[in-house]
């Protein structure tokens, strides 16, 4: 008779991760098809993906709105700035919903950017699991780390566009 192996459950981070590349299939750029899932007390809150803003046209259905970006290197890069990020939606879904998320952890694909950073340090955000740092992450990484934010990424790597 074969011996099972017991069952490991997914630690609480592996679990929202895959919770969150599922959201991230919704996502409407194809450059990025992120998302992120913010949680309290090990419960999901909110969730964002990267898409354009209610009743504006999709990349996934007119294309990218590209614009040339000034990374913290010096080396300059094409952005698409159709669509939202993924951290910015769920501030959204958190503030239409009246939703608290202060003392939160946000569970993403890509370290925040600079802006998402801002504005995740402004909510109360205690925590961020990063799958990838960001291209252009560096300012951003600094300036959580200065507002006491613990930063955690599962690859020690920036991922990269086509």
């Amino acid at each position: 008779m074969a011996t099972e192996e017991k069952y490991i459950r997914p630690t609480w981070d592996e679990y929202f991760l895959e919770v969150m590349h599922a959201l991230a299939k919704r996502a409407t750029c194809g450059r990025g098809r992120t998302a992120c899932v913010i949680v309290k007390d090990n419960q999901i809150v909110v969730s964002g993906y990267v898409g354009s803003p209610p009743g504006l046209p999709h990349c996934d259905d007119v294309g990218h709105l590209m614009k040339k970006m000034i990374n913290d290197d010096g080396t300059v890069s094409d952005h698409c700035v159709r669509t939202i990020h993924a951290e910015q939606n769920a501030i959204c879904q958190a503030a239409k919903r009246g939703v608290s998320i202060d003392g939160a952890t946000v569970y993403c694909k890509l370290a925040p950017c600079r802006t998402c950073a801002m504005l995740l340090i402004a909510c109360g955000i205690k925590r961020v699991v990063a799958e990838y740092k960001y291209h252009s992450g560096g300012e951003a990484e600094e300036m959580m780390l200065k507002a006491g934010i613990q930063i955690d990424y599962i690859h020690d790597e920036v991922l990269s566009y086509k």
